[in-house]
C-alpha cells in the first residue's frame, strides 16, 4: 500500500487530485481489489501529472499499546513477531501509557518511517476508540476491540473459554458450581459469566449462589468472596474463577477454611497467568486465552488487508484448557 513520503508530493495529495479516499488511491496504486477500474486510471493519471512515486514498503509494522510493562502486550508482541519472522518483517514497538497525544504523534512518526501496518493492543479487552479512519495502511486491534464496525478486532472467546471450564467441571462430577470473578463493568467479566451459565442451563443446574460474585481482579477479593461463599454456601464443590489472581485468594482462603482443593472442592481460573497458575497450591487449572496465538492471527489479518482482503467485525479466537492438580 502507499505510504506518506518526505518529499513535497504526497499520497494524499494523489488522493485529491484524484477526487478519493488516501486507502482508495493506495490500492490503485499498488494494483488492489475493491477499486472501480474508473476510479484505478483517474489515480494513475493524478499520480503521472504530480510525478508521485510510489515509496518502497517499509518491512516492518507498527505496535502500539498502552500497557507494554503489563500482563498482555508482551506475548501479543511475541506472537507477531513470530509471524512475521518468515516474512523478514519487524515489528517497531510504540507504548501510549494510554494517552491520546501520545497515540497520535505515534502514528504521525511511523506513518513517516513507512510502516505497513498497525496493530493496535488494548490495555484490555473492552471496546476501545478507533484511529483515525483516514490512515494510508491496515489497522488491526488485538486483545481490545475497536469501537468501529468497520475495523477487525482479534480478541479471546471469553465465553468459549468458559464454557471449557464449565464443562470440565461438570464432567468431573461437579454439580455445585461458584462463580467469582471482576468488575461487572468488564465485558470479560460478563461474558466468562455468561458462558458458565449457558452450560450449566444447559445440563439443568443452578449457578451456586444464584449469581456471579462481581469484585476486583485480584488475590483479596478473592479471598474475601470465597470466604463470603463458603460460610453461606458450604456444599460448594467447584469454583470458577474470572482470573487466576481471584483464583489464588480462593486457594488460600479454602486451605484457610480446611477445604481440600480438589477432594472437597474444584478449583479453575482464567489467564494460563504462570505467576499465579503455576505457583498455586495445588498448581491451577486454567483457561488459556493464548495470547500468542492472538498476536500470530492479528498479522494474518494485517497481511490479508494489504493483500487486498480486509476483514471487519469481531473475530474470536478459541481459547484452551490447561489441566493441573486443582481438578484432577
Amino acid at each position: 500500500m502507499g505510504r506518506r513520503r518526505s518529499e513535497a508530493v504526497t499520497l494524499a495529495d494523489v488522493a485529491r487530485r484524484a477526487g478519493c479516499s488516501i486507502a482508495t488511491a493506495s490500492k490503485a496504486l499498488n494494483c488492489r481489489a475493491q477499486v472501480a477500474e474508473a476510479t484505478r486510471q483517474r489515480v494513475l493519471q493524478a499520480a503521472t501529472e504530480l510525478a508521485f512515486r510510489t515509496p518502497n514498503r517499509s518491512r516492518a509494522i507498527g505496535l502500539l499499546t498502552d500497557e507494554l510493562g503489563g500482563r498482555f502486550s508482551i506475548p501479543i508482541l511475541l506472537g507477531a513477531e513470530n509471524a512475521l519472522a518468515g516474512e523478514r518483517m519487524s515489528v517497531l514497538l510504540c507504548d501510549t501509557h494510554g494517552d491520546d497525544a501520545r497515540r497520535r504523534h505515534y502514528v504521525t512518526a511511523l506513518l513517516a518511517r513507512q510502516v505497513d501496518g498497525f496493530i493496535v493492543v488494548g490495555d484490555d479487552n473492552d471496546v476501545r476508540p478507533s484511529l483515525p479512519r483516514d490512515l494510508p495502511v491496515p489497522v488491526v486491534y488485538a486483545y481490545g476491540e475497536s469501537g468501529h464496525p468497520g475495523d477487525v478486532s482479534v480478541i479471546a472467546d471469553d465465553g468459549g473459554g468458559a464454557r471449557l471450564a464449565a464443562g470440565h467441571l461438570i464432567g468431573l462430577g461437579r454439580r455445585r458450581i461458584a462463580h467469582i470473578t471482576g468488575p461487572r463493568r468488564y465485558r470479560a467479566a460478563r461474558e466468562r459469566a455468561a458462558g458458565l451459565g449457558q452450560v450449566l442451563d444447559e445440563h439443568g443446574l443452578p449457578l451456586t449462589g444464584g449469581e456471579p460474585l462481581y469484585g476486583e481482579w485480584s488475590q483479596r477479593w478473592g479471598r474475601h468472596a470465597a470466604h463470603h461463599l463458603l460460610v453461606s454456601h458450604p456444599d460448594t464443590d467447584a469454583v470458577f474463577c474470572g482470573n487466576d489472581q481471584i483464583a489464588a485468594g480462593v486457594a488460600q482462603a479454602l486451605s484457610e477454611l480446611g477445604r481440600r482443593v480438589p477432594d472437597d472442592v474444584a478449583l479453575v481460573g482464567f489467564d494460563n497467568w504462570t505467576e499465579f497458575a503455576a505457583d498455586c497450591r495445588p498448581p491451577l487449572t486454567t483457561v488459556d486465552p493464548r495470547l500468542r496465538e492472538l498476536g500470530e492471527a492479528a498479522v494474518r489479518h494485517l497481511f490479508a488487508a494489504l493483500d487486498g482482503r480486509p476483514s471487519r467485525g469481531v473475530v474470536r479466537e478459541p481459547c484452551r484448557l490447561v489441566v493441573r492438580a486443582s481438578t484432577i
